[in-house]
């Protein structure tokens, strides 16, 4: 497992290296943050290149290489814990990518589930994961979310939280 090189910038000789001495089977998935994701086979192992920017390195370890881990050790897959919630202020988005965006959620008087970013979204702004309670899971067409739509989160499990 490496972090950074899998973009790609002129720096970045990952995914290039792992191309010369095995297969690459995936690369630059649509998601975000994330995107410049690796993963592939060398002769006698398998490769898992996260994305060298602190948060799409954490998302992508969470949401991608924890699962492969545990399933090549041979767990059993559980699916992560998703529930709905209103979005308590507007959230940006562009279609195109399904987007992990990090956010705080409690519930409010009714007992609904609300929800809000952290703020800045950006995959360099780690703050953005320390003060995240879950993910706000935003489909791949999906737009802009504006307050009091319907949205999913996905609260932090025991590797977060």
């Amino acid at each position: 497992m490496t972090s950074g090189g899998v973009s790609v910038g002129e720096a970045d000789y990952t995914k290039d290296i792992l191309a010369e001495l095995g297969e690459i089977r995936f690369w630059k998935l649509a998601i975000k943050p994330g995107k410049p994701f690796a993963s592939g086979r060398l002769s006698s192992s398998v490769f898992i290149g996260l994305p060298g920017n602190p948060v799409s390195a954490l998302v992508t370890m969470h949401q991608l290489a924890a699962p492969m881990l545990r399933k090549m050790a041979g767990e059993t897959a559980v699916q992560p814990l998703r529930l709905p919630a209103i979005a308590a202020s507007v959230i940006r988005k562009s279609p195109g990518r399904t987007d992990f965006q990090r956010g705080i959620w409690q519930l409010n008087e009714q007992g609904q589930i609300m929800v809000k970013p952290t703020g800045g979204q950006s995959s360099g702004v780690l703050s953005s994961m320390s003060q995240a309670n879950c993910y706000i899971v935003l489909e791949q067409m999906r737009g802009q979310v504006e307050e009091g739509e319907s949205v999913m989160i996905e609260p932090f499990d025991a590797l977060l939280g």
